[in-house]
């Protein structure tokens, strides 16, 4: 039996957020990642992350990049960016540059 596919209007909303992580050193995308989940299971749990529907995108330019999530936890991410004082022993400062519907849009603007 086939699956049918989810009806637009039961699909969870999503919203692409671009972030940049300001520091003296160079971070790849997997050190970054480490230190945004680690402080965001710290400040969500696993329950709130899980509700978010975190996707990391390998977008990974000059210390920047991409998350997914759904459009009710835009604002809790924000905030658990600010939360991150360290990545991979070296002080660094997370921002997000950018919030959009449409993930083409993020990476014309911000790549």
């Amino acid at each position: 039996m086939k699956l049918r596919p989810l009806l637009p209007s039961l699909r969870e909303k999503k919203r692409y957020i671009a972030f940049e992580v300001q520091t003296n050193e160079r971070i790849g995308l997997e050190q970054a990642k480490k230190a945004i989940e680690q402080t965001m299971k710290g400040f969500l749990g696993d329950l709130g992350i899980a509700r978010a529907g975190i996707l990391f995108l390998n977008d990974w330019k000059e210390n920047r990049g991409i998350i997914k999530v759904n459009t009710k936890y835009v604002d809790e991410i924000k905030a658990s960016f600010a939360l991150i004082q360290d990545i991979a022993h070296h002080k660094a400062i997370v921002k997000s540059i950018g919030v959009s519907g449409a993930l083409e849009k993020i990476r014309s603007s911000y790549f």
